[in-house]
């Protein structure tokens, strides 16, 4: 849930484009050079070879098919997502440069900007996701987790496995998260495809993109629709949107885009990490096992699987003026990639960084982001997943693949399409 997202799907995508091609530039001299593309098909199936090549290359790199600049170590990814004032999101945080040409999708009201535009706004989504409103939701998300663990539990029991992706992690953050924002239950599978969308437009305008965007063409309106106030449970979290632009904090016409934002930011994040989560878990039983024994870890082992398979991948900033990062100067307009799933798997700040450790305890990750633009929806994030996976493990006693799991490609987003698990239960 990072921030918030774009309001609009792109329109009139084709694979063309200034985007989808390499642009002009050489190497800027002193810099090392990583001839890979972080968009094609096998480097977002898996992408761990190229980050430990990218980390070792230096603490900036170039990458020429797209002449950006990029980095990969926690330490440097860290200080771009701080420096705001040098780092600058309201050019886009995707490879498209909103300076130097015509957003093909309107910004995003506080993602893709600066402050104080990004001030006004995302004080208000901070203030509705705050740790105490949170908290009067937990109550309800806890009980929602445990109807669908208890129906699982049931159909492991008697189909002998389930897709937890399908199954749980799709069905999870549509019920709750939505439910708080106040939107209707039909038609909320739309927002899956619509988030979907929304990520890839962050990359090239490549066929992830254009297939995403041909299939959220025809859920546009209903999007549009139920973002409004008229559609909306008062009370909730959508409503409270409109409260704050009732109280002048914000514009009546900014409303429906806040909304439409947390509703693609809210669900889609939650989804991946949710199920990338439970992958890991199946992935190493001895860290299951833990689990079991201990469920109180499920936050602590919630926060490994964010760092280990860190739901959302990278995100783009655009130098203000000419920017030095250690010791390289990077020119003023310079598009900047940052591998957040990088930097969380960075040795010079984790320990053992290939090694899935429901203990470890990884605070500074940057899977939510960093700085003023970090996930505004993070504490719900959190609140999801601890409860999935401590429903699960009072329930279950061990996990496993029950098939390959399947990825769904995406140009931001770590995704799963499916996951066949079975569960050994009480």
């Amino acid at each position: 849930m990072n921030d918030n997202a774009p309001e609009q799907p792109a329109q009139g995508l084709t694979p063309g484009g200034s985007a989808a091609i390499a642009r002009s530039g050489n190497a800027p001299a002193g810099v090392p050079v990583m001839d890979v593309d972080p968009f094609s098909d096998a480097f977002l199936t898996d992408p761990y070879p190229d980050h430990e090549r990218m980390r070792e290359a230096g603490p900036v790199f170039w990458i020429p098919k797209y002449a950006i600049y990029a980095s990969a170590r926690h330490e440097q990814v860290r200080a771009i997502l701080n420096d705001h004032a040098t780092y600058i999101s309201s050019a886009g945080v995707g490879l498209a440069d909103f300076n130097k040409e015509t957003p093909f999708r309107p910004r995003s009201l506080i993602l893709e900007a600066d402050p104080p535009d990004h001030t006004r706004a995302r004080s208000v989504l901070a203030r509705i996701l705050s740790p105490r409103t949170v908290m009067q939701v937990r109550a309800t998300f806890a009980a929602e987790a445990e109807t669908l663990l208890d129906r699982l539990v049931e159909k492991a029991r008697s189909e002998g496995e389930i897709d937890a992706v399908k199954d749980l992690s799709e069905v999870y953050p549509l019920k709750v998260f939505p439910d708080a924002v106040g939107l209707e239950s039909e038609g909320r599978e739309m927002l899956l495809l619509y988030g979907n969308m929304i990520f890839n437009a962050f990359g090239p305008r490549n066929e992830l993109l254009v297939r995403a965007a041909e299939k959220v063409k025809p859920l546009t309106q209903w999007i549009m629709d139920h973002c409004k106030r008229e559609m909306l449970r008062p009370g909730g979290f959508g409503d409270m949107i409109y409260q704050a632009a009732d109280a002048g904090e914000i514009s009546l016409d900014e409303a429906p885009l806040l909304v439409r934002s947390f509703l693609s930011a809210g669900v889609d994040t939650t989804v991946n990490g949710i199920g990338n989560a439970l992958l890991c878990l199946a992935q190493h039983p001895e860290q299951y096992a833990r689990l079991r024994a201990d469920p109180s870890l499920a936050r602590p082992a919630f926060e490994e699987a964010l760092r280990y398979e860190s739901a959302v991948q990278t995100f783009f900033r655009t130098t203000s003026v000419d920017a030095s990062l250690s010791g390289i100067t990077i020119p003023a307009g310079s598009k900047v990639l940052t591998f957040l799933a990088a930097a969380n798997r960075d040795p010079r700040q984790w320990p053992d960084p290939e090694r899935f450790d429901i203990e470890r305890r990884p605070s500074g990750h940057m899977a939510f982001g960093s700085g003023i633009h970090g996930c505004v929806g993070q504490v719900v994030a959190r609140l999801e997943g601890e409860l999935i996976l401590a429903g699960i493990a009072k329930r279950v006693k061990s996990l496993s693949l029950a098939g390959k799991p399947t990825r769904r490609l995406n140009n931001t987003l770590r995704a799963l399409a499916s996951l066949p698990l079975k569960l050994e239960t009480a």
